[in-house]
């Protein structure tokens, strides 16, 4: 099978370790420092269900509710993935907020989402509950994971299971578009007659 190019965004609020999540998936360790990312992209060639797949990982600027969605975010993306910290109430507000956003610039309702709550090593400090995370994802019909950049705990996971979704949502366009498909019993032609 001929390798698939796709091409995700994740986003976010301040600090919930996107870049860290991208880095920890394409090199393969943890960047500890803390550096407000502008803008970077990843790339990564990975195999899910014997399906190779040339993966542009978009690590985007931290948003917050006065963000305004750069176009780019929504031109040639494949999915997203949504991160906020299970440390930071703050973090989990925003992303309901960026999801908001995404589906207002994208106008569909089913855009592949992958809803994280990242910093699992943190449990100590978590204020944001695995139900709370799960509760909001089944609310966007998005799938939900708790991970660990540090500890690359389920950072894998996040990506394979976002291509799994884009390749849910490109079978359900797919079939859509078939039964769409206009053909000469259910398209009018203007060159003939009607009887009623």
């Amino acid at each position: 099978m001929p390798c698939k190019e796709r091409k995700i965004a994740i986003m976010g609020y301040r600090s919930v370790g996107k870049s860290s999540l991208s880095i920890q998936f394409v090199k393969g360790h943890f960047v500890d420092s803390y550096d407000p990312t502008i803008e970077n992209t990843f790339v990564k060639t990975t195999k899910v269900n014997n399906q190779e797949y040339d993966l542009k990982l978009v690590d985007t600027a931290g948003q917050d509710e006065y963000s305004i969605l750069p176009t780019q975010y929504s031109m040639d993306i494949h999915g997203y993935v949504l991160v906020y910290s299970i440390a930071s109430p703050k973090s989990f507000e925003i992303i309901q907020i960026i999801y908001d956003k995404i589906l207002d610039t994208t106008g569909n309702v089913h855009v592949p989402v992958v809803l994280v709550g990242n910093k699992k090593d943190l449990h100590m400090d978590r204020v944001v509950t695995q139900e709370e995370g799960r509760k909001l994802a089944d609310s966007w019909k998005a799938v939900f994971l708790e991970a660990s950049a540090k500890q690359n705990e389920c950072v894998a996971d996040i990506f394979h299971t976002m291509l799994m979704e884009i390749e849910k949502a490109d079978k359900f366009h797919t079939m859509l578009m078939k039964n769409e498909k206009p053909n000469e019993n259910n398209v009018p032609n203007d060159n003939k007659c009607s009887i009623s």
